[in-house]
């Protein structure tokens, strides 16, 4: 029997976690899109804590009427802005199972044209 589309990128993500870990100095940039929005949590994968999250649902990008890969953008950029304040420079970045494509790499393009390292 085949793979659900879920299934399939929950496999996906967890061969890709094998190999990345955040640090305190280093932290892990996770991504999750859903159908409507597009959250970034940055983890201290040795502490277990997140040090930093931003969504498309932030007041400052909510009431945009922009389309899925733009807001993206802007939370990216949203994501690169808070980091550098909290005074994080590199990042690792977990895709999070998705092909890196459309709003993942809008995402990322983003966070790198921000400021942040990876």
């Amino acid at each position: 029997m085949s793979l659900t589309k879920n299934e399939r990128r929950i496999r996906i993500k967890h061969r890709i976690r094998k190999k990345l870990s955040g640090s305190n100095e280093k932290p892990r940039l996770s991504v999750f899109r859903s159908n409507k929005q597009i959250y970034a949590q940055l983890v201290d994968d040795l502490s277990g804590k997140t040090l930093l999250a931003v969504s498309s649902l932030d007041k400052s990008i909510a009431g945009n009427k922009v389309k899925k890969t733009d807001q993206a953008k802007l939370v990216g950029k949203l994501a690169a802005e808070k980091s550098k304040e909290a005074g994080i420079n590199e990042v690792v970045f977990d895709r999070n199972g998705y092909l890196y494509h459309g709003r993942v790499k809008a995402f990322a393009d983003a966070a790198r044209e921000g400021g942040l390292k990876f």
